[in-house]
């Protein structure tokens, strides 16, 4: 064969070594750009792929909307000195005689921690059964008072409201201290309360507080207790109060900086956010004209951002930025990820031609070793 032959045919083989491999799949982050396009309705997929513009990120742009009903923000703080249920009293009685009927003159007759009980009702010696419950302890006070003037001469009685079950919060979570803490003048809503207990000991930005008040559960944002006097709601006896950490999160896949699910940092969150919570794009391999979104997006959604209303059920939606575009960067910015997202970067179509020619070298290079070790052993 001459020189011109042995060229030829050294070509051909490098172009089918090349073919092979490139056919064989060298190893890569994920699918490439065209091989999502082939997962979309229009080519027989099940997937919606659309690309991102202002109307996408208007009609997409949902964020958890956390807040108290009509029922939590309309109960009025109770004043400090009710009494309710479960609560504690402490009595003292004075007596203007040598010989009462429950102390001598000048020594007071000392009844600590008389218990409210479930019907609202506390038991006085010589007075009975006095309603305590919805009262205040000047107004248990003077019913104590009348109560014992037919049996003693002018009586002298003080009451004094202890904290007690029926008037204690119980607070758990991401606090500076959890426990049970009395409802107290200074401590009567909410964010008193969470004062009280050593403040959140997370982001603020991230924390959510959620109150369960008998069948009632309410959550906000911890921010909003701030920006919102009307979310400071009062408290009542028997209230749970958690706070606790966002927990939603995204997937980033492909191309980025980091490959993990990863949480919330904001309340909310845009794609170039995300994108840069995860280390940005690799510069050696991302491709920044494809970058996609993957959502299960609510039918209402779904047919306002393809302009349908005969979607039903919850739809693959696949969005699309470009971040070379003009305002590619602008829509990245204004589009807003959900939890559950997944964020996908593909590579650069140049990657996977270094990938074969990196390969194609080290089996050529491979190749002549072997014919060089083949010579020597001759």
């Amino acid at each position: 064969m001459n020189i011109m032959g042995k060229t030829w045919a050294r070509r051909a083989t490098l172009v089918a070594l090349v073919a092979g491999l490139a056919a064989c799949g060298l190893p890569r982050v994920g699918p490439n750009k065209a091989e999502i396009f082939r997962g979309s309705v229009q080519k027989d997929g099940d997937a919606f792929i659309v690309s991102v513009n202002d109307h996408v990120t208007r009609a997409t742009a949902i964020v958890p909307a956390l807040g108290f009903d009509a029922k939590l923000t309309g109960a009025g703080v109770i004043g400090s000195d009710t009494i309710r249920p479960g609560d504690t009293l402490g009595v003292s009685i004075w007596e203007n005689v040598e010989d009462g009927i429950l102390a001598t003159a000048g020594a007071p007759a000392s009844l600590e921690e008389v218990q409210v009980d479930g019907s609202g009702n506390i038991f006085i010696p010589y007075a009975g059964r006095i309603r305590a419950s919805g009262n205040s302890p000047e107004a248990i006070r003077r019913i104590i008072t009348e109560k014992l003037e037919s049996q003693t001469p002018d009586p002298q009685v003080m009451v004094r409201r202890l904290a007690g079950d029926g008037s204690t919060v119980t607070i758990t979570g991401s606090v500076g201290g959890q426990g049970v803490y009395p409802i107290e003048r200074p401590t009567r809503t909410l964010n008193a309360m969470l004062a009280r207990a050593g403040g959140v000991t997370i982001e603020p930005e991230i924390a959510r507080v959620k109150i369960i008040r008998g069948s009632q559960t309410g959550e906000i944002w911890f921010e909003d207790l701030f920006r919102n006097p009307d979310f400071d709601i009062a408290l009542r006896g028997g209230d749970r109060i958690l706070v606790e950490e966002d927990t939603r999160a995204f997937t980033a896949l492909g191309a980025t900086g980091a490959q993990s699910r990863v949480g919330f940092e904001s309340q909310t969150l845009s794609a170039i956010e995300a994108i840069a919570q995860v280390g940005g794009l690799q510069s050696q391999t991302a491709d920044p004209t494809g970058v996609f979104i993957f959502r299960n997006e609510a039918a209402e959604i779904s047919n306002a951002v393809l302009g349908r209303t005969d979607l039903v059920g919850a739809q693959r939606m696949v969005y699309v930025l470009n971040l070379t575009e003009p305002n590619g960067m602008f829509m990245a910015r204004d589009f807003v990820i959900r939890d559950g997202d997944t964020v996908y970067v593909t590579e650069a179509p140049y990657v996977q031609w270094t990938k074969v020619l990196t390969a194609v070298t080290s089996t050529i290079s491979a190749a002549g070793t072997v014919n060089t070790l083949a010579d020597l052993a001759n």
